[in-house]
């Protein structure tokens, strides 16, 4: 049978007891923190006024009870049949408005608040919903800007299009969500150089400041004339003088001393006057601020910034010694990035009170150096446009955050207006031409005021769901059946599936235990998992204290004897593809394909497991 890849808008992810130790399974979506009172926009003072909920109410009476050690088959999966029922309909049902316009949530602010105190504890601030058309805004042309990125491909996971402080448009393509993090890469930059200008406001240093001051245990046994220039305004526009990019030697080799390899790695240039796109500089920057103010960059942070903004859940990856990564890492959901870029349109005011000088907003995003990278000529590409305080000038007097595979917080000024985006794109520049192509000319207002083909659209968004037509009498006879790995790389020992009506458990067994993830059958299903994200990542550095991550998995028989499954790792940008093989001779193999090596059209280099029925090799069956 053929494989199919299709654009299911109509999901219902599968909901089972949790049962299964090392997968806690969720038990459809969870409750959605949009409805309640919140603050008027940051533009303004602080004013309490019920908030107008998304299109669903929080409704609890969908959760599935916990059925005890009850096998698989005769559990309750609870599936909604996606043919009499849409996508919007399913999120009512579940509470959850996962996809929304702002359109679509005027008049039902009076019976919000009681829903807010009673659901949502957190009381995390949302920013104030409104219509396209009243802001000024033409909905017709923010259709157009989805339409554009799904036929080309850009595989983006969520969109908020801010206007005059209000959101006018958000949407996230399903199993994304908005209560769901999303990992930043260099996005993260902006928030590490937003630290820096705190830092700098409450007097603890200067732009001016030389960089090995801050390191005088970890200097090289001779300090060049260029490195002993270097300033902290040198790493906060990527003109170190260096080269070539130290962060590939700062992390090789089991290196723990990250600042020694920075200040090892050669200054050839002049700084200030060479640009070179530096994580690594970023990184020196969370750990002068790490060293002057006793706290990680997230840790200070949060009084500061998140806690105004009403930013909840962040998290950030470290390096061996516990300092925050700075140039990648940091996690935060798609509203959070929406705003931290109208804090900086606002020039640093929320709510009334000032969390970042005026004179820091201006200097961070101007034009300070001469950046580099995009293959296009100077007037259509958005990355020579010049670079400031780790954010990038973009045409249209616009200025930008961004990180690896499309993550951005885009700030135009002139229109009054951000956009965030999440994604995992291979051409970050296509993005950025839809944007311009359509939610730049939307910001006119011209144009149809009718916001339903927008609000539509936008609740019915999806990711592609590949869907395996083929058949297979295999899954009686295999289910719950271990099979054992030859040696490998991996030091993967064993693995089963297990199937029920509409899902299977896939379960692994390596050197650190077991894992597994729920997978429904040609649908999504949501589970915390064990399974690692590290292979996917760009970078291999951790998150402090994670075990587990969310994984929204789905299957189907390719063919009579190959199950295919996709693994989204939901709260990082990338996925996974396991095919597993079985042969007539009791033998299984399982393959791995990472998403970027998708992208990038290379090999994933983890070895194919190779296993065999336990039994067939004298071994008890699990």
């Amino acid at each position: 049978m053929s494989h199919t890849a299709t654009r299911l808008r109509n999901i219902a992810p599968p909901m089972v007891s949790p049962m299964w130790s090392g997968c806690s399974i969720r038990n459809g979506l969870p409750c959605s923190s949009a409805t309640g009172t919140t603050p008027q926009p940051g533009r303004d003072a602080i004013s309490r006024k019920p908030c107008r909920p998304h299109p669903a109410s929080c409704n609890h009476s969908q959760t599935s009870k916990k059925q005890g050690n009850v096998p698989f088959d005769q559990q309750t999966l609870i599936v909604l049949n996606p043919m009499h029922l849409n996508r919007r309909h399913f999120l009512q049902q579940l509470g959850v408005g996962a996809l929304t316009l702002g359109a679509a949530t005027s008049g039902l602010a009076n019976a919000s608040s009681g829903l807010y105190s009673l659901f949502s504890p957190a009381r995390a601030l949302k920013l104030p919903r409104g219509l396209p058309g009243a802001n000024g805004v033409n909905a017709a042309k923010l259709l157009d800007f989805v339409k554009a990125v799904e036929s080309a491909n850009l595989n983006l996971h969520s969109v908020m299009v801010l206007r005059h402080g209000k959101v006018v448009s958000e949407g996230w393509w399903a199993p994304y969500a908005p209560e769901l993090k999303h990992t930043l890469y260099s996005l993260s930059k902006s928030f590490t150089s937003t630290a820096v200008g705190m830092a700098v406001a409450e007097g603890k240093l200067t732009v001016d400041d030389k960089v090995i001051s801050f390191f005088k245990d970890d200097l090289p046994a001779t300090v060049s004339e260029n490195l002993a220039a270097m300033r902290v305004k040198d790493l906060l526009t990527m003109s170190t003088g260096h080269d070539t990019e130290p962060t590939g030697k700062m992390r090789t080799d089991g290196n723990t001393n990250w600042p020694k390899a920075f200040l090892a790695h050669p200054v050839e240039h002049k700084p200030g006057t060479h640009f070179v796109y530096n994580s690594g500089a970023t990184y020196m920057l969370s750990a002068i601020v790490q060293k002057l103010t006793g706290q990680p960059v997230l840790t200070y942070l949060k009084p500061r910034l998140f806690a105004p903004l009403g930013i909840e859940g962040a998290d950030w990856e470290v390096d061996p010694k516990g300092v925050n990564v700075g140039g990648w890492g940091l996690r935060v959901k798609t509203e959070d990035i929406a705003k931290f870029g109208q804090l900086y349109l606002q020039k640093g005011v929320w709510n009334g009170k000032r969390l970042l000088p005026e004179a820091w907003i201006n200097d961070a995003t101007r034009y300070e150096v001469m950046s580099a990278g995009g293959k296009r000529k100077a007037e259509e590409n958005d990355w020579l446009q010049g670079y400031g305080y780790q954010f990038w000038r973009c045409r249209h007097d616009a200025y930008r955050g961004d990180g690896a595979y499309g993550q951005y917080c885009i700030v135009m000024p002139k229109q009054d207006a951000v956009i965030a985006i999440t994604s995992e794109t291979g051409d970050m520049q296509a993005v950025l031409d839809a944007v311009w192509d359509h939610i730049l000319p939307a910001m006119d207002g011209a144009g149809s005021a009718d916001a339903k083909p927008l609000t539509q659209t936008l609740s019915q968004l999806a990711v592609l769901l590949p869907v395996q037509e083929g058949r297979s009498s295999l899954a009686s006879t295999i289910s719950g059946q271990t099979y054992a790995f030859a040696d490998n790389s991996l030091k993967a020992q064993s693995a089963s599936l297990t199937f029920g009506k509409d899902g299977v458990i896939f379960k692994l067994h390596d050197d650190r235990g077991d894992h597994q993830v729920l997978c429904g059958i040609n649908r999504w299903a949501t589970s915390d998992s064990t399974f690692s994200a590290m292979p996917l990542k760009l970078v291999e550095t951790p998150v402090p204290g994670e075990t587990k991550t969310r994984v929204a998995g789905t299957g189907g028989w390719q063919d009579a004897n190959t199950f295919v499954m996709t693994w989204r790792f939901i709260e990082t940008a990338h996925y996974e593809t396991v095919t597993c093989q079985f042969g007539a001779d009791n033998t299984l193999s399982v393959a791995f394909e990472s998403s970027l090596a998708k992208l990038t059209k290379t090999k994933d280099k983890r070895p194919v497991l190779q296993g065999k029925l336990r039994e067939s090799v004298g071994m008890k069956k699990a």
